[in-house]
């Protein structure tokens, strides 16, 4: 085999790194969701779904999803869905009003406390 540039048989070793910001990349409401939605999400499924929203959130640094769920829960009637703090995503359920209000604590807290950049919160 020829690897033309690289030399040979060498191969080329590329890494990547993630830099983290601080900053909030989404925050999303899915009012009304599909009942299947809830089912492979591992979601509670007893829910009335007309009055039901998840609430969708990705955060760096990925810590700063555990709290953004400490300040979600208190501040809005929510439950949290799946929290990692891995990744920085944070899925939390409740109804829309509550999904909302949770999203908007989160992103108000982070921007004026922890001088973070955030996203404005998108619905569907």
């Amino acid at each position: 085999m020829d690897f033309g540039q690289f030399g040979g048989t060498d191969l080329a070793r590329i890494i990547q790194e993630t830099v983290p910001g601080k900053q909030i990349t989404m925050a999303h409401v899915i009012s009304s969701p599909n009942p299947l939605i809830y089912q492979k999400l591992g979601l509670d499924p007893t829910v009335d779904y007309n009055k039901a929203a998840i609430g969708v959130m990705t955060i760096t640094p990925s810590e700063t999803a555990i709290i953004a769920a400490d300040i979600a829960m208190k501040r809005a009637k929510i439950d949290i869905g799946f929290i990692d703090r891995f990744s920085g995503t944070l899925i939390v359920t409740g109804k829309i009003a509550d999904v909302s209000t949770a999203w908007e604590a989160v992103l108000m807290y982070t921007k004026q406390k922890m001088g973070f950049s955030v996203c404005e919160i998108t619905k569907a």
